[in-house]
This record gives C-alpha cells, structure tokens and sequence, in this order.
C-alpha cells in the first residue's frame, strides 16, 4: 500500500467524523435484519449469510438448522453451547471436512445432514464417535472414502450418499452399519454392481430399501451381487438406461432375494417382453412401478411371473392396445394406474372387450389423461371387486353423452366412486347411471354440461352421498326434482355453473334432509327463496361466496329482507364473501346456535345494528376483510369478540377517534385470540394525525379529555341537525306539505264531495288526456281494453260531441268519469291547453276527491321536477298502483295491462 497516497484520505474520513458524526463505516454494528426462528425447541437459521454457528441462542435447543448459509468449517466450541442437540442441519453451505470432534462434542446426536458441501475425504476417524447417529446425509458431496469410514456407525438405519460421483457400490471391505434400513446411491457413477460390492452389509439383516437410481452408466450386475442383501425388500432402479435384456438379467439376480417393491420408473422400457420379468417368478413381488417408460407395447403373458402383484403403475407411456390378454396372470391386483398411459399419436388407442376381466381383485383403475376409441357394453367387464373408478380428463367419444349404455359394463361391480371430471361430458341421459346402486361418490365437474336437471340423470343412485358437479360447467338449471332421486345425498358441490334464480318453488334441495355440504358459490345468484334451505337440519358447511344476495337482505324488499337461513341450527360453517352486501338485518342470523365460522369478507359493509351477532353464541372465527368498516364499536362486535379465537377484520378504511375506534384498540391489545396481519393492515384511515398508521398506536389517553365537552357537542350537534333537517324539508318536500294541507283542509271543512259521490254511477271508467302524437298509441293499447275487459273510456277526439263547447265538454266529461288517465310524453308536457286548463282540473280531482282519482302512464322517462313544472303533478301526490309505466319489452305488455287494470278499479273513495 501506498501510505503517503493514502494519508490525506484517511485524514479527511477522520475531520469529517468529527464535523459530521460517524459515518458508516464507524456505525455501531447493526442487528441482522433476520434472526433465527426459534419455536419449542428447534431453531431455524437458513438463508442468513452466516459464516458460524450463532453463539446467542437458547443452550436447551434440541434441532439446529444452518442450512443455506456460508459456512466453512464447525466449530466445535460454538456447537458445545448446544449439548442438547439431536438433530442438525449443515446442508447448502461449504464445508470442506467434518470434525472428528463433532459427534464428541454432540453425545446426543441422531440426524446429520451435511448434504451439498465440499466434503471430499472421508476417513474412520472422522465418524468415530457418531455411535448414536441414525440419520446420515452426505449427498451432493463428491465424496472419496477411506477405508471403512461408516464402521462406527452401530445405529444408523438411513445413510444417503447420492450425487457423489461413487464409482462403485462398494463402501468399505470389512463389516459395518448393522442396523442400516435404508441405502441411497442415487445420482452416481456406479456402472457395475460386483459380486462382493455389498459383502459390507453382511451383517445388516435389517436393510430393506436400496436405491440405485440414476446412475449415468448402470449396465452389468454381476452374478450373485445380490445375495449379501438378499432380505432387501424394496429395489428403486429410476432413471437409469436399461434395454430389456438388462432388465430380464437384473430380475434374475433378484430371484434369491426377497423383494417385494421394485420401481423401474424412466428406464426405456419401451416394450416388454413375455420373459422380461421371468425371473421374478419365484419372489413375491406387490408393488411394481413401470412409469415414465415411454411404452408402446406390452407382451400378452408379460405379467405371469407376478401373480401376487398387487399394485401395478404403468403411468406416463404410450400404450396402443390392450387386450384379453394384456393383464393375464395378475388375478391379486387391487390398484392399477394407468394414468397418461394410453395417449394418441396417429391413431386413438384401443382397449379391447374383457381386457380387463382378469383383474377380478381389482379395487382401484386409475385411468386419468387418457385416450381411447370408445366404451363399449363389454370394456369393464370382469371387474366384479372394483370400487373407485378415476376417468377425470380421459378423451373418449363415448363419454360426451352418457346414456343408459355407457357404463353397462360395470353393472357387476361395487363401484363406490366414480370421477368423470374434464371428459368433455355434454349431457346426461335419463338413467345414465343406472345400475350403479352402491355408487357413492359422483364427480361431475369441469365438464360441457348444459342441461335442466330433471332428477332422472340420477336414476338408480339410492346410495349417492357426493355429487360435485362445480366448475366449467356451462349452464344447470335446476328444478324441484333435480335431485329427488338422490335422498341420502351429503355433498353437493354446485360452484360455478348454476343460472337463473333459486326461486324455485318447491325447493330442488328440499329431498335432501341429509346433507350436509352444499356449496352454490360463484353463480351470481341475485334472487333466492324464503324457503330454499327449509327442511336441511343436517347442513353443516353452506357456501354462498361470489354471488349477488345484496337484493336478499335490503331492507328496501316490499315484503323485507328475505331470512334464507332460517332452520339451518346445526349450521357450523357459512360463507358469504363478495355479495354486495352493503346491510346486515338484525334476524339474518337468528336460529343458528351451532354457527363456528363466518365469512362476510369482500363486500360493502360498514354500519352494523346492534344486536346484529348477538345469537352466535359458539362463534369461533368471524372474517369481515375487505369492507367499509369504519367503526368497531362493542355494542355490535362487543358480544361476538368474547368467544372468538380468530378474528379478520383487516383491510378497513378504521376511522381512528375516540368513538369509532377506542373500545377495539383496547380490545386488540388485551385479547388472547388470533388476529392476522395485526401490525400491517390494521391501518387507520382518518383522522389526518393518525392517517396510514397502525390501530395499535392510538393513544387511549386522549380520549380522557374529550369527556367534558361531549355532552355540548350533543346539544349543538343536535340543534345543527334539527335546524338543516328543516331547511332541507321545507326546500325538497315543501310542495308536498302543501299538497297535504290542502287535502286536510278540504276534508276538515267539508269541501269534498267524496261523501254526496260514495253511490254515484259514472259514465265514464276513464278520461283519456293525451298529446295528438299519442293518438295511435292509446288506439292501439288502451281502446282496445272496451272489448276485452268492459271498460268505457272517453277520448275527445272519438267522443266529443260536435257543436258542444270545448271546454264545457271537457269539465262534464272529467266530472263523469271515474279516473282520468294521463298518457305522459314530452309532447304532452308541452301542450299548452293541457297544462293551463287540464292540469289544473286534473289536480283539484286529487286534492278534493282522492289521490286514487289520477292515473299517470308513462311512455316516456320524465323527470319528477319536468312534471311538476308541466302539470302541476308530481309522482308522491299519487299512491305507486296510480303511476304505470310501458314496458319496452314486449313480454311484459300483459303485467303493464295488469297494473292498469288494478289502478282502475280502485275506488275513489276515502279510506
């Protein structure tokens, strides 16, 4: 170094420090940004960018993971702080030699891993005094081994050595790892099993799962390699490259042994032959793993040599025929997966009729991502013990429209589940499931269906207990006998795939008393039923998540909010979230005493009634993120946070002052329950001061000050309301009291003839007031009423007599006509005539007579004021049965039609 260079900058480091303060470089060292995890009695350190073993962590710690760091070497000092340990983790780091000190210092070790380091050596010294460890990893370590370096090891039962670049199977001359179980050599370089590579295992009558997958060039087993394991009792062979001649030789040299699983996944098995497994004729083989081979072709008889066989995968290869024979020999099997094993190429696969009868143990057929021709009355023939039955996302043109004569062939068989998911399904036939009786799971979903659900699809399944038909499905209506076939149901998914109302009437789910999982989520259901849940005691998990029920709780209902829940008392679960739901009634929830688990997240709530969750006594998890909660107050939350053990509340706009917010930050911080994400989304909205902070850091104390000027805030605040309620009643509704007035004051006095009319005869049901541009309008839809429905209407243009004076006319003719109709249109508001002579006429019939007297129909949107200012009518002089509107849709001309009808024959008198 160049000091005579370097001299004036570190002279100006050091006048800066002192005119400035340190710098950084002189900071106080800092806190790492991430600690270890410790929970019990394990700690967690991975991923810290550490360079040893941390020296500050609890001395009682039994587990230590060091994972993922910088580690170099161990030492023995700062792991003798830990006594107690019995697992440690030193994998992901570079460590370059393990410390004969270690298992000295760690008497109580078990687990050891020190897999993907830079360990090269391995001497019998360095393990010497590991006598208690029985987890050994030392995989990914490329890995040179001196002498017999695993002699001390007496309790290991797992020792993994894979992805060390092992040329040989051998691991020592002489005896050692007596109580070994299990054996990983994956991932090596071993390219020939010798006669005496395993003579170090002698010794281990306890091994019994070896794994030699992987390796780059595994080609000779040399004749009797196996007999020093010969009580292995699992073989994993993946992965390496095996002709079938190399197969057929590896099978004889596991005749003596006795193996009972052996995995042969990705070895280029492409076609097996008659006497590939010909030398396992003697073991007793149960589980046989052929997936991921790439297989074209299967030998008939190939399987004989396994008749106790009991699980066989064949997944992932590209078999193009099955046939009678295919399966022979293996009558024990109980699980068959055949998933993606039969994929289309040029041609579409074939399975032959009876291709599977010689599996008459077979309880599980797994044939999912599959592609055949077709289904025929004999493809599942023989099947007499198969139970679960998985064709999800299976391509076969059979299964599109299942008929009556799809699944003939499995008639014979206690068939208990059934997946047809994603089988491009369309329709279902009457009877399509016919012969399935003891059926008991039926999946149906992300499928093409489109159909109403008349209940005969179901036909036979007195046994059903889950139908999932959620998801992709494109339209299901149901009706009140959708599912009347099918009592004993408990789940029904219908997520996803239902249209038009739940107003069905009676209820498609009232047969199913005893379900209880109904999930109708994400349908957009807008109307629903008082009575669509009556009757389902048993329903324990309802989701109604992702709909459109704001309409169904409105207190705006002409009948009121529509109470759906009402029965549901063994109802555990109910979700709600993301319905619009801007108000809660106060019943909604009354009647559900059994209620654990609410989700209201993702609506519009902000204002809750009091007594809203008083009911929910057992309530243990209430989920309200997502909202417009501004207020928390205990008069609402104070009874249903007492019981709570998990409360999600987050993601509100909390208004923080004393009246919104004081009572649930005090609660927050003295509860036991769970709150999530607490610090982080609990954030205060208003006031200003406390704007994007935390709920936790509201001051309680301010609120103490507040106390003498609340009850001054009252009374003004009250005089202000009072004072703009006024001025806002006189300037919008004025004209409304002075309506009322005057109907009092006409009443009171006796100016109405009301009384003298109670027995008068009109001539007239109707006076017709209508612009001349109307004309058509009123002879096409309203004259034609005479004919249809008796009326007698007077229209000036058609009625008038000739000669009579026009105004005298039309006061007669008003006074002997029961209701005058007003057909408004803009071209009628600007009729001069009728605005200075009829309207006046027309609304001294409703101030003296009675509100029912005038009938507006409205061809046109006209504003409320626009009417006021034209006719002198206003809409809220009027009862709603006297305003009529026509419709644009023409289905709904006859409901106009009635409405009118009903605003006729409305008496006139007072009531």
């Amino acid at each position: 170094m160049n000091w005579p260079a370097t001299a004036p900058i570190l002279l100006a480091l050091n006048l800066g420090d002192l005119i400035f303060g340190p710098g950084p470089c002189h900071a106080s060292p800092k806190p790492e940004k991430h600690a270890c995890q410790v929970q019990r009695d394990r700690a967690d350190c991975r991923h810290l960018k550490l360079a040893e073993i941390p020296t500050d962590l609890p001395g009682n710690i039994t587990g230590l993971d060091v994972s993922h760091n910088r580690l170099g070497t161990i030492s023995p000092v700062s792991l003798a702080l830990y006594p107690g340990l019995v697992y440690l983790d030193l994998g992901f780091n570079s460590i370059t030699k393990l410390e004969d000190s270690l298992c000295l210092t760690l008497g109580l070790l078990r687990t050891l891993i020190v897999q993907h380091n830079q360990v090269h050596k391995l001497t019998e010294k360095d393990l010497s005094h590991c006598l208690n460890l029985t987890e050994l990893n030392l995989a990914g370590n490329r890995l040179m081994l001196q002498g017999d370096p695993f002699g001390a090891l007496q309790s290991v039962t797992l020792l993994d050595l894979s992805k060390n670049d092992l040329k040989s199977a051998r691991l020592g001359t002489n005896l050692q790892l007596p109580s070994l179980e299990t054996l990983i050599l994956s991932d090596n370089t071993i390219s020939t099993i010798e006669k005496d590579a395993f003579n170090f295992l002698k010794n281990s009558s306890s091994l019994r799962v070896l794994n030699l997958s992987y390796q780059k060039a595994l080609k000779t087993f040399q004749h009797g390699c196996l007999e020093p394991i010969a009580g292995i009792d699992e073989l994993i062979m993946d992965g390496n490259k095996f002709s079938t001649g190399i197969t057929s030789k590896l099978c004889k040299e596991l005749s003596g042994t006795e193996i009972h699983s052996f995995s042969l996944q990705n070895v280029g098995l492409v076609t097996l032959a008659k006497t590939t497994f010909k030398g396992l004729g003697k073991n007793q083989i149960t589980s046989l793993d052929l997936s991921h081979n790439g297989m074209t072709k299967i030998d008939n008889g190939s399987f004989q040599w396994l008749p106790v066989l009991e699980v066989l995968s064949l997944e992932q290869n590209n078999l193009k025929h099955l046939t009678k024979n295919t399966f022979q020999g293996l009558g024990n099997l109980t699980h068959l997966n055949l998933r993606k094993a039969l994929s289309k190429t040029s041609s579409c696969p074939i399975i032959d009729d009876f291709s599977f009868q010689p599996l008459q143990a077979l309880e599980t057929l797994i044939m999912q991502n599959t592609v055949f021709r077709n289904i025929s009355a004999y493809t599942f023939a023989g099947l007499i013990s198969l139970r679960h039955l998985h064709l999800g996302s299976t391509r076969c043109a059979s299964l599109e429209r299942i008929t009556d004569q799809t699944f003939v062939s499995l008639a014979a068989s206690p068939l208990l589940t059934l997946n047809l998911s994603d089988t491009k399904i369309s329709r279902l036939q009457p009877g399509a499931f016919n012969g399935l009786g003891n059926l008991t799971v039926l999946r149906l979903g992300f499928n093409l269906i489109s159909q109403v659900l008349t209940g005969k699809e179901f036909q036979g399944l007195g046994q059903l207990q889950e139908i999932y038909l959620s998801n992709g499905n494109l339209k299901i209506t149901l009706t009140p006998t959708s599912f009347a076939s099918v009592p004993t149901l408990r789940t029904l998914l219908l997520g996803k795939v239902l249209i038009g109302t739940l107003e069905v009437d009676p209820s498609p789910f009232k047969p199913l008393s005893n379900i209880s999982i109904l999930d109708l989520s994400n349908n957009n259901i807008a109307k629903i039923s008082r009575d669509l849940f009556d009757g389902l005691e048993h329903l324990k998990v309802l989701k109604l998540q992702h709909n459109n029920l704001v309409q169904a709780w409105t207190t705006f209902n002409p009948s009121g909010p529509i109470m759906f829940l009402k029965g549901l008392r063994n109802l555990v679960a109910l979700e709600m979230d993301s319905n619009g739901l801007d108000e809660i009634p106060v019943e909604a929830f009354r009647g559900l005493p059994n209620l654990q688990e609410l989700s209201l997240s993702g609506n519009v709530l902000k204002h809750f009634k009091d007594s809203v969750f008083d009911h929910l006594s057992s309530l243990r998890v209430l989920r309200l993120q997502k909202n417009q909660i501004t207020s928390v107050r205990k008069e609402v939350f104070g009874p249903v946070l007492a019981n709570l053990s998990q409360l999600v509340i987050d993601k509100n706009p909390f208004d923080c002052t004393c009246d919104s917010i004081l009572w649930f930050a005090s609660w927050l911080n003295k509860t036991n329950g769970s709150v999530a994400s607490l610090k982080d989304e609990y954030i205060c909205n208003t006031p200003l001061a406390y704007f994007n902070r935390s709920v936790l850091l509201f001051d309680p104390l301010f609120c103490k000050d507040m106390t003498p000027f609340q009850a001054l805030y009252v009374l003004t605040s009250t005089a202000v309301l009072i004072l703009m309620a006024t001025s806002f009643l006189v300037r919008f509704q004025g004209w409304r009291i002075q309506f009322y007035w005057n109907v009092l004051i006409n009443r009171t006095l006796g100016f109405s003839d009301t009384n003298s009319r109670e027995g008068k005869v009109f001539k007239f049901d109707a006076y017709i007031i209508h612009a001349a541009d109307d004309t058509n309008w009123v002879e096409r839809c309203l004259l034609p009423l005479e004919d249809t429905h008796g009326y007698a209407f007077y229209q000036q243009e058609r009625d008038a007599v000739p000669g009579d004076a026009l105004l005298e006319s039309i006061v007669n003719n008003l006074n002997m006509s029961r209701k005058i109709i007003f057909v408004v249109t803009e071209k009628l508001l600007q009729d001069p005539f009728c605005r200075q002579f009829t309207a006046q006429h027309a609304l001294h019939q409703v101030i003296v007579n009675n509100r029912d007297s005038v009938v507006l129909v409205f061809l046109e949107d006209v504003q409320d004021h626009v009417l006021s200012t034209r006719l002198l009518l206003r809409r809220g002089m009027l009862r709603e049965r006297c305003v009529v509107r026509w419709p644009v849709q023409r289905e709904r001309v006859p409901a106009f039609h009635q409405s009118l009808r009903i605003a006729l024959g409305t008496t006139n008198k007072v009531q």
